[in-house]
């Protein structure tokens, strides 16, 4: 972002969405704020459940969002957009545990 805005808005459309799903905003996040995304052009869209332990990825082609990957409790991830480096979704969970 060049510059920060002055109040609450944000006018860049990011290159990347985590969405952390709880039972109170998971149906929100799928259905509401997704196609919000899609309409906005962000490439990347990743929902996170830490309840299920489970991580899906999206890719936007054309307008609607492809499943790029689905991973799960101890999975190593090195999805778009970030390939390069390698996520152990186990680290996530273990403080869901702790809890």
């Amino acid at each position: 972002m060049p510059r920060l805005p002055r109040d609450h808005r944000f006018q860049v459309v990011p290159d990347w969405v985590c969405e952390i799903l709880s039972p109170s905003t998971a149906r929100t996040d799928r259905v509401t704020k997704r196609p919000v995304y899609a309409r906005y052009g962000v490439p990347y869209l990743w929902l996170v459940d830490p309840l299920a332990h489970t991580l899906e990825a999206f890719a936007l082609h054309e307008g609607r969002w492809t499943v790029i990957g689905l991973f799960q409790e101890q999975d190593s991830v090195a999805v778009e957009p970030f390939t390069a480096v390698a996520l152990e979704l186990g680290g996530l969970w273990a403080e869901v545990e702790e809890s």
